[in-house]
């Protein structure tokens, strides 16, 4: 059952019941959650809204049978903004994981590079897609490439935290524990197809919350086999920023 903390998830019921009935429907049992916070972190920007972690964590804290919440998301070493999200989500009650952001240095230095070549091109473009370009389009981009060298830019700097590992050992060993029946999953990273086809294959339920577009097409494929996918613009408003809570 939900069981509101705060007044503004109280005054919430009013206009959103429908929504939190829908989920006091899926949770069953004992519920467990992981939240990929650098995959779920991009999709409310492209929603043009905010996810407030204390709210977030007030909310899913609601449900009376959600047992635990655990939060991954990597550190940017000198970055003190991911440093006091990490700390902040310990400090909410989230069972916090993380690890240093990996940097890569990628060179884009075309001075030895053919006008027609994609071997810079490849770093960045599949090649699938690659195959599908004109010369023309090619030699657009390796101009592109030029024009940065000319500024000085000779290479670029690409990120790399993944969790999928991580995420996919705990819900596995929660499984073999008996450790939940309703594993909550907040990414739509299509790396976890393997860990949520083994746990939907042992009858225990999972459900996916995501914005439903940018689910990918893998693991929408699992919906066959049981996989739910529970859309969060449902409860945007009892996780946004309290400022941007539609009137």
């Amino acid at each position: 059952m939900f069981k509101p903390i705060r007044e503004d998830h109280k005054n919430l019921l009013k206009t959103h019941g429908k929504a939190i009935q829908e989920l006091e429907l899926l949770f069953s049992g004992k519920v467990n959650v992981y939240i990929d916070f650098g995959n779920v972190r991009p999709w409310a920007n492209k929603l043009n809204w905010h996810i407030d972690l204390k709210r977030l964590h007030r909310f899913l804290s609601s449900f009376d049978n959600v047992q635990h919440i655990k939060f991954y998301y990597g550190t940017l070493r000198g970055d003190q903004e991911s440093i006091d999200r990490i700390e902040e989500a310990k400090k909410f009650g989230y069972l916090t994981r993380t690890k240093f952001v990996k940097i890569f240095k990628i060179s884009i230095d075309a001075s030895s590079v053919g006008s027609q070549s994609t071997d810079i091109l490849k770093n960045f473009i599949s090649p699938a897609l690659l195959r599908r370009y004109d010369i023309q389009t090619i030699e657009y981009l390796n101009k592109q490439f030029s024009e940065m060298n000319k500024r000085g830019i000779y290479s670029i700097e690409d990120r790399k935290c993944n969790f999928d590992v991580e995420i996919g050992r705990d819900m596995t060993l929660d499984l073999e524990r008996d450790g939940a029946n309703t594993f909550v999953l907040w990414s739509g990273d299509s790396d976890f197809h393997d860990p949520l086809n083994e746990i939907l294959s042992t009858g225990k339920k999972v459900i996916l919350f995501a914005s439903a577009r940018l689910v990918s097409s893998e693991l929408n494929d699992l919906r066959k086999n049981g996989l739910i996918v529970f859309d969060i613009k449902k409860i945007r408003d009892f996780i946004c920023w309290k400022r941007e809570i539609k009137p």
